[in-house]
């Protein structure tokens, strides 16, 4: 059908006034550059599940590129009709007698292709129509936002990091400010959206993700902008502080309160088995040795309840030093973090040494023709350790996550924009 009548369903709208381009601007697709298994692999491991592609089929991508083709074919006139919001009489100037005003995205609250795009994250859609017209990259909506100011706003990395891609137009992106005069660090300093932050569990992540954004933004806007005021005369970092007072408060009693629990268990385990280090199992001979001193349980024994000492101390000095934190902003973004997943090894390492020092301690008393009692006791009490870690290894793996994700969200990658799926390789383009 698209095939037969490409002219009327490429530019015709329906009764809400908008054209197949815009259905397909509020899908996701799946980006068409490589990607191998060792880039999967890496994703998965580094980034964790939450990068998903969300694809659409494959039909579904060549029709794009079909309806996007046939727009091309015509005048630049007619293509920024197709790209912008359908202009509509504006009733209240009507009814003034002034005929033919049309009113403006923002007053209306219709949005343009772009921006559709941009704040769905359809990085698939936007990159193959600033393929084909790279000059799209100067549109703005109807407040002046270009689709980098949407993408940061709507936290989509994989469209912002296209600024990278669009050469000496960069420089003149990063410059444009809406209509209330806010810059890219501005929006970057704005909180996200709830969708967003839902993303990370625990009110520290999710401040880290937001400090995350704030700091990248930072790396590419001049440094005129970084004390740059809005029409309210609000800087970037005043706005980030204002509409993240909530978080930021909830962020450093969630990482308290964390450090406080695990330090108490920590604490608990090292009075434990330094106790234990001074009454071995089976008692001591005449000469003030252990009796089973040569035997390969006492050993393991032995150097479990060390493991286990060393890493509990280890733990709460780690727990010890967030807690007495400054608990400034920037140490949320990767000190706090780093410091809660060494204290949440250690004390891994150090339930796991007390279980094996306490098995190895059972089977030394009962050691003599007893093992059916030995043998149900140290299977029962593997329990509470694997229950224990089961329990706190979701946290540890959000953390870990989190903390990674911060190092690899932002990392360059092969272009996206100007690649050539076909031959493999990247095509130059002047924007």
């Amino acid at each position: 059908m698209v095939e037969k009548h490409p002219d009327s369903l490429a530019t015709a709208r329906d009764r809400n006034k908008e054209t197949a381009l815009d259905a397909l601007a509020r899908k996701n697709f799946a980006h068409q550059a490589p990607s191998g298994t060792r880039t999967k692999l890496f994703n998965l491991l580094c980034c964790g599940a939450d990068q998903k592609s969300n694809s659409l089929p494959r039909e579904a991508y060549l029709l794009l590129q079909l309806l996007w083709q046939k727009v091309l074919s015509y005048d630049d006139s007619t293509v920024y009709k197709v790209i912008r919001p359908h202009p509509e009489i504006n009733p209240k100037a009507a009814e003034r007698g002034t005929l033919g005003f049309l009113t403006t995205a923002a007053e209306r609250g219709t949005l343009g292709l772009l921006t559709t795009a941009a704040e769905r994250g359809n990085l698939a859609f936007l990159t193959t129509l600033i393929r084909s017209y790279p000059d799209l990259v100067f549109e703005v909506d109807g407040k002046k936002r270009s689709i980098f100011h949407i993408a940061v706003l709507h936290r989509h990395e994989d469209v912002f990091k296209l600024i990278h891609e669009i050469g000496l137009a960069n420089s003149l992106i990063v410059l444009q400010t809406d209509c209330e005069r806010n810059n890219l660090l501005h929006f970057a300093a704005m909180l996200s959206p709830q969708n967003k932050l839902d993303a990370f569990p625990g009110a520290a992540l999710q401040l880290q993700h937001e400090l995350l954004w704030f700091e990248e933004v930072k790396k590419v806007v001049q440094k005129s902008q970084i004390e740059a005021k809005n029409l309210r005369n609000q800087t970037p970092r005043e706005i980030f502080l204002e509409q993240h007072k909530d978080i930021i408060e909830k962020g450093e009693k969630w990482m308290r309160d964390t450090a406080d629990s695990c330090m108490l268990v920590a604490t608990l385990i090292a009075t434990v088995v330094f106790a234990a280090a001074f009454t071995v199992p089976g008692g001591d001979n005449q000469a003030g040795n252990p009796m089973f001193l040569h035997e390969a349980r006492f050993q393991v024994f032995v150097i479990a309840d060390a493991i286990s000492l060393i890493s509990s101390i280890s733990a709460v000095l780690n727990f010890l030093s967030i807690l007495t934190s400054r608990y400034a902003l920037k140490d949320f973004l990767l000190s706090l973090p780093k410091k809660l997943v060494q204290g949440l090894v250690m004390l891994f390492i150090s339930v796991v040494a007390m279980m094996v020092a306490y098995i190895a301690a059972i089977f030394i008393i009962f050691k003599n023709g007893l093992l059916s009692i030995a043998i149900p006791i140290a299977v029962i009490a593997i329990f509470p350790g694997v229950l224990f870690i089961r329990q706190q290894s979701g946290l540890l793996r959000d953390v870990v996550r989190s903390t990674t994700m911060s190092k690899c969200l932002f990392k360059p990658k092969k272009p996206t924009l100007f690649y050539d799926g076909a031959s493999g390789k990247a095509t130059k383009k002047e924007v």
